[in-house]
């Protein structure tokens, strides 16, 4: 069949797609940005004809009825493989749980265990030969889009067309709807002082050839902001972001010496401003592939001289790293933080960092603020381990840089205790005498 006609005979509208989603189906949606607004956001008017729906997210952008408003509960739960502030929001209601994962092994397991009845997801206009770009992210659609047994696409002009694992042909697509609606942006974050202190810290260990994996945030900002004099780096991430953006435009970046596909920025999603969307659109110089692959640590530490640069909320005296949870509050997700950080430290002349302010300010039970230090002797009751000891390399505040690598309990005491905040050292010491960490 000619492809428009084909293109043509598999047009529906948002209430044709509600329609084919049954009580008790698994429901899919793409990451971040690739999620299905149009559909998800009228999800929940058929929730009179529907229970037990299960919709599987991960960083949704937006702040859906169907999973925001308690009313719904019976009719729909989430799961998701990375908290978002909606979904922080929601999670009291009783209807939304998180999925414990390594990014890179998130679609797989997830397909492992169940198999989903629906995928919704967005794309970028047919070309000539009948391919859609699946656009911004190929973390788990594809590995989705082989499993589902309805497989629907928002097809929206907006979306940039990218290449890579994101190609996917009108052959493979059950239905279709075309939508026009400006994508989710995420705001630049500028650096705050501490940022740009940790950033020149860390920027220092970047040697120049290095291929990089940066997160987003202050402090990921900030350090690309402090990488711009290095000479010919590479990328390498879980998330393209505005910074990298900024770095190939500086002449910062050229991947010519990367190990694994050199000229090419790999990523498995991108996420930012419409900066960083005009850049990727039709850019073969940005490679968008499966997150089994690009998140996958053995494939990682193939990479000459990886750096992974990723943050945190805590971290113990002993290493262990608290980046997703605080105490028992499931507060964003692991991610691709053990892939990148184990990755990295596989290559031979890799670096790992861990990131994270020495101080944070909290609530007390009077309604004030008090100020407390973010290195404890040992994590709140409840805290996720994002990043056992056993992985952790560097880790940066603005007080230093602490090298934990083949250290001791007692090293890493005294070491962490150095770029602890000097208010809080000696009290650190004391815990840590006492509960006989050493």
């Amino acid at each position: 069949m000619e492809l428009q006609k084909l293109y043509d005979t598999k047009k529906i509208t948002v209430e044709d797609a509600l329609g084919k989603i049954k009580s008790g189906d698994e429901v899919i949606t793409g990451l971040g940005a690739a999620e299905a607004k149009a559909t998800l956001t009228r999800m929940h008017e058929i929730a009179d004809r529907v229970k037990d729906v299960n919709v599987v997210t991960c960083l949704p952008m937006g702040n859906y009825e169907y999973f925001a408003d308690p009313k719904y509960k019976e009719s729909f739960k989430m799961s998701g493989w990375f908290y978002s502030p909606g979904i922080r929001k929601a999670h009291p209601n009783g209807n939304v749980t998180f999925i414990p994962n390594h990014l890179h092994l998130a679609g797989l397991k997830r397909l492992a265990h169940r198999k989903p009845n629906v995928f919704i997801g967005t794309a970028s206009p047919m070309d000539k030969h009948g391919y859609l770009s699946l656009s911004l992210s190929a973390t788990y659609e594809r590995l989705v889009i082989e499993q589902a047994d309805i497989v629907i696409l928002e097809v929206n002009p907006n979306m940039p067309r990218t290449f890579g694992d994101t190609t996917v042909h009108i052959s493979e697509i059950d239905h279709l709807i075309e939508v026009d609606y400006e994508l989710p942006q995420l705001p630049v974050v500028e650096p705050s002082e501490k940022d740009k202190v940790i950033g020149e810290y860390i920027a220092e260990f970047v040697e120049d050839g290095s291929t990089i994996q940066l997160g987003i945030g202050g402090i990921p900002n900030a350090v690309a902001a402090a990488l711009v004099n290095k000479k010919d780096l590479g990328i390498h991430t879980e998330m393209f972001t505005d910074g990298m953006v900024d770095l190939y435009k500086a002449g910062a970046v050229t991947n010519k010496n990367k190990s694994l596909m050199p000229g090419k920025m790999i990523a498995t999603f991108a996420l930012g401003s419409k900066k960083l969307y005009d850049f990727i659109n039709d850019n073969p110089a940005v490679q968008i592939l499966n997150g089994d692959w690009v998140n996958d640590p053995h494939v990682i530490g193939q990479n000459r001289k990886m750096t992974s640069i990723n943050t945190t909320l805590e971290i113990d005296l002993t290493g262990q790293c608290c980046s997703e949870s605080i105490g028992h509050k499931q507060f964003s997700g692991t991610g691709g933080q053990s892939d990148t950080a184990v990755g990295a430290q596989n290559c031979p002349e890799g670096k790992s960092f861990i990131a994270l302010y020495s101080t944070t300010t909290v609530k007390t039970p009077d309604g004030g603020r008090k100020t407390i230090s973010k290195i404890v002797p040992t994590l709140a009751p409840g805290a996720a381990v994002s990043l056992s000891r056993n992985d952790v390399d560097y880790v940066v505040t603005e007080f230093g840089v602490a090298s934990l690598r083949g250290t001791s309990i007692n090293e890493r005491v005294e070491r962490l205790i150095s770029i602890a905040h000097p208010d809080f050292r000696d009290e650190l010491r004391e815990q840590a005498k006492e509960l006989m960490i050493w």
